[in-house]
């Protein structure tokens, strides 16, 4: 085990292994002082890969517009100690430029670069209740070099309880 295992590291995201019903909020439009948020649900089953270095999950999102799959690969850097978070949506399976970071105090944060609308952004991860029965996962951009941020999607998780054929 090396340090950054014993302290948290490449287990930190342990607690999203198995099957969990989601509830997401997002806005509808961002960066464009939008308040008009759509709610719906969706599914998540999250598996570890490549001997707990990382996990992979995938995504049911029953989005108003139409459903869809996604999927995100998590990978541990055990060097940096660091975490590197790509998704993928399946209506566009061109994937995400990453997001990177770590867990302190209970709480995961992630920070990449990107763009919306040909304009570049930051785009912000926080994961937070990581270890209560609900977790929580939001979403902030920033036009404006991260000065401000605009949280544009939120998803809370409820574990699905395991089958039988989930224990087998």
């Amino acid at each position: 085990m090396t340090a950054a295992d014993s302290a948290g590291g490449a287990a930190d995201f342990d607690f999203l292994h198995g099957s969990w019903t989601v509830r997401h909020r997002k806005l509808r439009l961002r960066l464009q002082n939008d308040d008009n948020w759509q709610e719906f649900g969706g599914t998540m089953t999250t598996r570890p890969i490549l001997a707990g270095a990382g996990n992979f999950d995938e995504n049911v999102l029953e989005d108003p517009q139409g459903t869809y799959e996604a999927c995100a690969i998590r990978m541990f850097d055990a060097v940096a100690g660091k975490w590197s978070i790509v998704w993928i949506d399946g209506r566009d399976p061109s994937p995400d430029p990453p997001v990177v970071g770590a867990f302190a105090d209970g709480e995961g944060h992630f920070l990449g670069s990107d763009a919306l609308g040909g304009r570049p952004i930051l785009v912000r991860f926080t994961w937070s209740r990581t270890a209560e029965a609900s977790p929580r996962w939001e979403q902030a951009f920033s036009g404006d070099a991260g000065a401000t941020w605009e949280t544009n999607w939120i998803m809370d998780f409820d574990r699905v309880a395991p089958t039988e054929k989930d224990r087998t």
